[in-house]
Protein backbone atom coordinates (compact mmCIF):
# COMPACT_ATOMS: atom_id res chain seq x y z
CA UNK A 1 0.00 0.00 0.00
CA UNK A 2 1.08 3.37 -1.00
CA UNK A 3 -0.01 6.70 0.97
CA UNK A 4 -0.01 9.85 -1.07
CA UNK A 5 -0.58 13.40 0.37
CA UNK A 6 -2.33 16.14 -1.26
CA UNK A 7 -1.84 19.46 -0.39
CA UNK A 8 -0.03 20.79 2.64
CA UNK A 9 -0.50 19.97 6.32
CA UNK A 10 -2.75 23.04 7.84
CA UNK A 11 -3.99 23.77 10.90
CA UNK A 12 -7.76 24.01 11.30
CA UNK A 13 -8.04 25.11 15.31
CA UNK A 14 -6.15 27.02 17.08
CA UNK A 15 -6.29 30.44 19.25
CA UNK A 16 -3.18 32.08 18.96
CA UNK A 17 -4.06 35.64 20.46
CA UNK A 18 -4.76 33.74 23.86
CA UNK A 19 -2.82 31.95 26.41
CA UNK A 20 -5.88 29.91 26.23
CA UNK A 21 -4.19 28.34 22.96
CA UNK A 22 -3.62 24.59 23.59
CA UNK A 23 -5.68 22.51 21.25
CA UNK A 24 -5.30 18.34 21.77
CA UNK A 25 -7.31 14.95 21.23
CA UNK A 26 -9.61 15.98 18.36
CA UNK A 27 -11.90 13.78 16.20
CA UNK A 28 -13.04 14.15 12.94
CA UNK A 29 -16.87 13.14 11.43
CA UNK A 30 -19.15 13.20 8.09
CA UNK A 31 -22.22 14.71 9.33
CA UNK A 32 -25.77 13.48 7.38
CA UNK A 33 -25.55 16.85 6.05
CA UNK A 34 -22.30 16.77 4.45
CA UNK A 35 -20.67 18.73 6.47
CA UNK A 36 -17.37 17.40 8.20
CA UNK A 37 -17.19 18.35 11.97
CA UNK A 38 -14.34 18.42 14.43
CA UNK A 39 -14.38 18.23 17.93
CA UNK A 40 -11.45 18.74 20.70
CA UNK A 41 -10.06 20.13 23.59
CA UNK A 42 -9.52 23.09 23.09
CA UNK A 43 -8.73 26.76 24.98
CA UNK A 44 -6.68 24.94 27.31
CA UNK A 45 -3.64 26.56 28.93
CA UNK A 46 -1.47 23.43 28.36
CA UNK A 47 -1.61 19.50 28.52
CA UNK A 48 -3.41 19.28 31.90
CA UNK A 49 -5.04 22.72 32.29
CA UNK A 50 -8.91 23.43 34.68
CA UNK A 51 -10.09 25.26 31.48
CA UNK A 52 -10.37 22.55 28.86
CA UNK A 53 -13.45 22.78 27.14
CA UNK A 54 -14.64 19.47 24.58
CA UNK A 55 -15.48 22.43 21.43
CA UNK A 56 -16.62 21.14 17.76
CA UNK A 57 -15.80 23.40 14.45
CA UNK A 58 -17.68 22.60 11.05
CA UNK A 59 -16.48 22.42 7.88
CA UNK A 60 -19.56 22.73 4.84
CA UNK A 61 -16.38 22.86 2.14
CA UNK A 62 -14.80 19.41 2.45
CA UNK A 63 -12.65 20.79 4.90
CA UNK A 64 -11.00 23.68 3.12
CA UNK A 65 -12.40 26.04 6.18
CA UNK A 66 -13.85 25.90 9.63
CA UNK A 67 -15.71 27.75 11.53
CA UNK A 68 -14.61 28.90 14.62
CA UNK A 69 -14.65 26.49 17.48
CA UNK A 70 -17.74 26.83 19.79
CA UNK A 71 -18.10 24.93 23.32
CA UNK A 72 -20.12 21.76 23.89
CA UNK A 73 -18.73 20.41 27.18
CA UNK A 74 -17.50 22.77 29.33
CA UNK A 75 -17.91 21.69 32.93
CA UNK A 76 -15.99 23.62 36.01
CA UNK A 77 -13.36 20.82 35.95
CA UNK A 78 -10.51 19.89 32.86
CA UNK A 79 -12.71 18.33 29.76
CA UNK A 80 -10.40 16.06 27.36
CA UNK A 81 -10.37 14.07 24.83
CA UNK A 82 -13.39 14.89 22.56
CA UNK A 83 -15.20 12.05 20.16
CA UNK A 84 -17.83 12.34 17.65
CA UNK A 85 -20.46 9.53 16.15
CA UNK A 86 -23.10 10.57 14.09
CA UNK A 87 -25.83 8.23 14.39
CA UNK A 88 -29.56 8.25 12.65
CA UNK A 89 -30.61 10.65 9.91
CA UNK A 90 -29.87 13.65 12.05
CA UNK A 91 -27.70 12.36 15.42
CA UNK A 92 -24.47 13.18 16.84
CA UNK A 93 -22.72 11.49 20.31
CA UNK A 94 -19.97 13.94 21.68
CA UNK A 95 -18.24 12.31 24.14
CA UNK A 96 -15.54 13.72 26.47
CA UNK A 97 -13.87 13.37 30.34
CA UNK A 98 -12.29 14.81 33.16
CA UNK A 99 -9.97 15.23 35.73
CA UNK A 100 -10.00 15.40 39.24
CA UNK A 101 -9.53 19.08 41.27
CA UNK A 102 -6.25 17.25 43.00
CA UNK A 103 -4.62 15.78 40.36
CA UNK A 104 -4.87 19.27 38.18
CA UNK A 105 -3.43 20.72 41.54
CA UNK A 106 -0.66 18.00 41.47
CA UNK A 107 -0.40 18.60 37.56
CA UNK A 108 -0.03 22.54 38.50
CA UNK A 109 2.81 21.86 40.47
CA UNK A 110 5.09 22.03 37.33
CA UNK A 111 4.30 25.06 35.74
CA UNK A 112 5.68 28.37 35.96
CA UNK A 113 4.49 29.98 39.19
CA UNK A 114 2.58 32.44 37.54
CA UNK A 115 0.77 29.77 35.66
CA UNK A 116 0.78 27.56 38.89
CA UNK A 117 -1.26 30.20 40.78
CA UNK A 118 -3.58 31.66 38.31
CA UNK A 119 -4.61 27.46 37.95
CA UNK A 120 -4.71 26.72 41.46
CA UNK A 121 -6.78 30.55 42.24
CA UNK A 122 -9.25 28.76 39.86
CA UNK A 123 -9.66 25.37 41.34
CA UNK A 124 -10.02 27.13 44.61
CA UNK A 125 -13.39 28.41 43.28
CA UNK A 126 -15.27 24.68 42.38
CA UNK A 127 -16.94 23.08 45.31
CA UNK A 128 -16.98 19.47 46.17
CA UNK A 129 -20.53 18.94 44.73
CA UNK A 130 -19.80 20.91 41.75
CA UNK A 131 -17.54 18.45 41.15
CA UNK A 132 -19.05 15.70 41.79
CA UNK A 133 -21.69 16.59 39.53
CA UNK A 134 -19.92 16.08 36.53
CA UNK A 135 -16.77 14.06 37.00
CA UNK A 136 -16.27 11.36 34.80
CA UNK A 137 -16.79 10.45 31.21
CA UNK A 138 -18.92 12.64 30.02
CA UNK A 139 -20.78 13.11 26.58
CA UNK A 140 -24.07 14.73 25.05
CA UNK A 141 -26.37 13.81 22.74
CA UNK A 142 -27.62 16.06 19.34
CA UNK A 143 -30.71 15.59 17.34
CA UNK A 144 -30.19 17.78 14.35
CA UNK A 145 -26.51 17.68 13.41
CA UNK A 146 -24.80 19.61 15.92
CA UNK A 147 -26.92 22.20 16.09
CA UNK A 148 -27.84 21.83 19.68
CA UNK A 149 -27.14 19.42 22.52
CA UNK A 150 -29.18 17.72 24.94
CA UNK A 151 -28.07 17.18 28.60
CA UNK A 152 -24.81 16.15 30.06
CA UNK A 153 -24.51 12.36 30.92
CA UNK A 154 -22.14 10.02 32.91
CA UNK A 155 -20.53 7.06 31.32
CA UNK A 156 -18.89 4.46 32.99
CA UNK A 157 -16.41 4.12 30.16
CA UNK A 158 -13.99 6.53 28.20
CA UNK A 159 -12.26 6.57 24.82
CA UNK A 160 -10.72 9.37 23.02
CA UNK A 161 -13.05 8.76 19.90
CA UNK A 162 -16.01 7.24 21.38
CA UNK A 163 -18.91 4.89 20.40
CA UNK A 164 -19.73 3.56 16.52
CA UNK A 165 -22.66 2.97 14.69
CA UNK A 166 -23.45 -0.54 13.94
CA UNK A 167 -25.14 -2.17 11.39
CA UNK A 168 -28.35 -2.67 13.17
CA UNK A 169 -28.39 1.17 13.72
CA UNK A 170 -27.39 0.60 17.57
CA UNK A 171 -24.23 2.80 19.49
CA UNK A 172 -21.56 0.47 20.21
CA UNK A 173 -19.33 2.42 23.03
CA UNK A 174 -15.73 0.33 23.58
CA UNK A 175 -13.91 1.90 26.46
CA UNK A 176 -12.17 1.94 28.98
CA UNK A 177 -13.45 1.94 32.86
CA UNK A 178 -13.56 5.90 34.10
CA UNK A 179 -11.45 5.69 37.66
CA UNK A 180 -11.70 8.60 39.81
CA UNK A 181 -9.15 7.08 42.05
CA UNK A 182 -5.33 8.46 39.99
CA UNK A 183 -3.84 5.85 42.02
CA UNK A 184 -5.85 3.09 40.75
CA UNK A 185 -5.55 3.41 37.23
CA UNK A 186 -3.79 0.71 35.60
CA UNK A 187 -4.28 -1.84 38.77
CA UNK A 188 -8.69 -1.58 38.41
CA UNK A 189 -8.96 -0.66 35.12
CA UNK A 190 -10.79 -2.91 32.10
CA UNK A 191 -12.22 -2.70 28.76
CA UNK A 192 -16.16 -3.33 27.95
CA UNK A 193 -18.50 -2.49 25.53
CA UNK A 194 -21.70 -0.96 26.11
CA UNK A 195 -24.73 0.56 24.19
CA UNK A 196 -25.76 3.56 24.44
CA UNK A 197 -30.05 4.25 24.18
CA UNK A 198 -30.67 7.30 22.55
CA UNK A 199 -31.83 8.82 25.88
CA UNK A 200 -28.16 8.70 27.27
CA UNK A 201 -29.03 5.47 28.99
CA UNK A 202 -26.40 3.15 28.95
CA UNK A 203 -26.45 -1.05 28.91
CA UNK A 204 -23.70 -3.38 29.45
CA UNK A 205 -22.71 -5.44 26.63
CA UNK A 206 -19.57 -7.58 27.40
CA UNK A 207 -15.65 -7.12 28.86
CA UNK A 208 -12.94 -7.81 26.94
CA UNK A 209 -10.35 -9.84 28.96
CA UNK A 210 -7.11 -8.14 30.25
CA UNK A 211 -4.29 -8.17 28.24
CA UNK A 212 -1.18 -9.86 29.36
CA UNK A 213 2.81 -10.16 27.95
CA UNK A 214 5.23 -12.15 29.27
CA UNK A 215 3.09 -12.58 32.48
CA UNK A 216 2.82 -8.97 33.07
CA UNK A 217 -0.92 -7.70 32.88
CA UNK A 218 -1.01 -4.36 30.50
CA UNK A 219 -2.49 -1.42 31.64
CA UNK A 220 -5.05 -1.38 28.41
CA UNK A 221 -7.04 2.04 27.50
CA UNK A 222 -8.10 4.47 24.43
CA UNK A 223 -9.84 1.74 22.34
CA UNK A 224 -12.17 2.51 19.57
CA UNK A 225 -13.94 -0.01 17.32
CA UNK A 226 -15.44 -0.16 13.99
CA UNK A 227 -17.83 -2.88 12.53
CA UNK A 228 -17.18 -4.58 9.16
CA UNK A 229 -19.63 -5.50 6.79
CA UNK A 230 -19.34 -9.56 7.62
CA UNK A 231 -20.81 -8.38 10.48
CA UNK A 232 -17.46 -8.61 12.64
CA UNK A 233 -15.98 -6.10 15.41
CA UNK A 234 -12.46 -4.98 15.22
CA UNK A 235 -10.89 -3.08 18.08
CA UNK A 236 -7.48 -1.20 18.62
CA UNK A 237 -6.48 -0.34 21.48
CA UNK A 238 -2.99 1.38 23.32
CA UNK A 239 -1.41 -0.45 26.49
CA UNK A 240 0.83 1.94 28.70
CA UNK A 241 4.02 0.19 29.44
CA UNK A 242 5.19 0.36 26.04
CA UNK A 243 3.30 2.53 24.03
CA UNK A 244 2.29 -0.02 20.94
CA UNK A 245 -1.33 -1.31 19.95
CA UNK A 246 -2.80 -4.12 20.29
CA UNK A 247 -6.34 -5.78 18.37
CA UNK A 248 -9.25 -8.08 19.75
CA UNK A 249 -12.70 -9.01 17.52
CA UNK A 250 -16.13 -9.48 18.73
CA UNK A 251 -18.54 -11.74 16.45
CA UNK A 252 -21.37 -11.48 18.82
CA UNK A 253 -21.90 -7.58 18.68
CA UNK A 254 -19.50 -7.13 21.08
CA UNK A 255 -20.71 -9.66 24.05
CA UNK A 256 -17.13 -11.80 23.95
CA UNK A 257 -13.80 -10.96 21.99
CA UNK A 258 -10.64 -12.60 21.23
CA UNK A 259 -7.26 -12.77 22.64
CA UNK A 260 -5.81 -9.72 21.78
CA UNK A 261 -2.83 -9.93 19.57
CA UNK A 262 -0.40 -7.17 19.46
CA UNK A 263 -0.16 -5.85 16.22
CA UNK A 264 3.40 -3.30 16.43
CA UNK A 265 6.42 -3.50 17.98
CA UNK A 266 7.51 -1.50 21.61
CA UNK A 267 6.91 2.46 21.43
CA UNK A 268 5.25 1.34 17.79
CA UNK A 269 2.09 3.82 18.26
CA UNK A 270 -1.04 4.70 19.36
CA UNK A 271 -3.86 4.97 20.05
CA UNK A 272 -5.27 4.04 17.18
CA UNK A 273 -8.82 5.35 14.82
CA UNK A 274 -9.85 2.47 12.51
CA UNK A 275 -11.99 3.57 9.52
CA UNK A 276 -13.27 1.30 6.66
CA UNK A 277 -12.49 3.04 2.96
CA UNK A 278 -14.90 2.44 0.25
CA UNK A 279 -12.38 0.42 -1.70
CA UNK A 280 -12.74 -2.25 1.10
CA UNK A 281 -9.30 -1.61 2.77
CA UNK A 282 -9.54 -1.11 7.03
CA UNK A 283 -7.31 2.10 8.15
CA UNK A 284 -6.08 2.04 11.25
CA UNK A 285 -4.41 5.46 12.13
CA UNK A 286 -1.99 5.95 15.15
CA UNK A 287 0.35 8.50 17.04
CA UNK A 288 4.19 8.01 16.90
CA UNK A 289 5.85 9.48 20.01
CA UNK A 290 9.39 9.01 19.14
CA UNK A 291 11.88 11.31 16.50
CA UNK A 292 11.24 12.35 13.98
CA UNK A 293 7.36 11.94 15.76
CA UNK A 294 4.40 12.42 13.99
CA UNK A 295 1.70 10.33 12.26
CA UNK A 296 1.44 7.28 10.75
CA UNK A 297 -1.29 4.56 9.06
CA UNK A 298 -1.55 0.87 8.70
CA UNK A 299 -3.83 -0.80 6.51
CA UNK A 300 -5.45 -4.49 6.38
CA UNK A 301 -7.10 -5.81 2.80
CA UNK A 302 -8.48 -9.00 4.89
CA UNK A 303 -10.74 -7.84 7.58
CA UNK A 304 -8.12 -7.21 10.29
CA UNK A 305 -6.32 -10.53 9.53
CA UNK A 306 -3.16 -8.90 8.70
CA UNK A 307 -1.88 -5.37 8.67
CA UNK A 308 1.00 -3.56 6.23
CA UNK A 309 2.18 -0.81 9.24
CA UNK A 310 4.53 1.93 9.73
CA UNK A 311 3.50 3.98 6.81
CA UNK A 312 3.77 7.76 7.55
CA UNK A 313 1.38 11.05 6.85
CA UNK A 314 2.90 13.08 9.08
CA UNK A 315 6.39 13.93 10.53
CA UNK A 316 7.09 16.13 13.55
CA UNK A 317 10.86 16.47 14.22
CA UNK A 318 9.63 18.92 17.22
CA UNK A 319 7.70 17.38 19.86
CA UNK A 320 5.94 13.94 21.00
CA UNK A 321 2.81 15.78 21.92
CA UNK A 322 1.02 14.81 19.31
CA UNK A 323 -1.33 12.22 17.32
CA UNK A 324 -4.94 10.91 17.87
CA UNK A 325 -5.38 11.05 14.40
CA UNK A 326 -8.80 10.06 13.25
CA UNK A 327 -9.87 9.54 9.15
CA UNK A 328 -13.07 9.97 7.25
CA UNK A 329 -13.32 9.33 3.23
CA UNK A 330 -14.15 12.23 1.43
CA UNK A 331 -16.41 11.87 -1.73
CA UNK A 332 -13.93 11.81 -4.67
CA UNK A 333 -12.50 8.54 -2.32
CA UNK A 334 -9.50 10.96 -0.60
CA UNK A 335 -8.88 10.82 2.94
CA UNK A 336 -9.24 13.25 5.61
CA UNK A 337 -6.85 12.99 8.54
CA UNK A 338 -7.23 15.38 11.42
CA UNK A 339 -4.46 15.01 14.57
CA UNK A 340 -2.85 17.41 16.96
CA UNK A 341 0.61 18.56 17.22
CA UNK A 342 2.82 21.73 17.56
CA UNK A 343 3.74 24.00 14.73
CA UNK A 344 6.88 24.91 16.74
CA UNK A 345 8.95 24.36 19.29
CA UNK A 346 8.26 26.48 21.91
CA UNK A 347 4.47 26.98 20.76
CA UNK A 348 1.50 25.35 21.54
CA UNK A 349 -0.61 22.65 20.13
CA UNK A 350 -2.93 22.84 17.53
CA UNK A 351 -5.42 21.05 15.35
CA UNK A 352 -3.95 20.07 12.28
CA UNK A 353 -5.22 18.09 9.48
CA UNK A 354 -4.10 16.18 6.48
CA UNK A 355 -5.67 14.97 3.01
CA UNK A 356 -3.98 11.89 0.94
CA UNK A 357 -5.04 8.69 -1.16
CA UNK A 358 -3.95 5.27 -0.90
CA UNK A 359 -3.05 3.71 -4.14
CA UNK A 360 -2.53 -0.26 -3.89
Amino acid sequence: MKIVLLDEVKTILSNPLSKHNYFGWPTVAKLKNERIAVAASGYRLGHVCPFGKAVMAISEDNGESYTNAFPVIDTVLDDRDAGLCPFGESGLVLTSFNNTRQFQRDCAQDEPEEIKSYMCSYLDTVSDKEEEAVLGSTFRISFDNGLSFGKLHISPITSPHGPTVLQDGSILWVGYSFITDDSKAGKEDYLAAYKINTDGTMEFVGRIDDTYENGVRMYANEPHAIQLPDGKIVCHFRTEQNFTTWQTVSEDGGKTWSKAVKLLADRGGAPAHLMLHSSGVLISGYGFRQAPYGIKAMFSTDGGKTWDTDHWLYKNHISGDLGYPSTIELEDGTLLTVFYAKEKENGPCVIMQQKWKIEQ
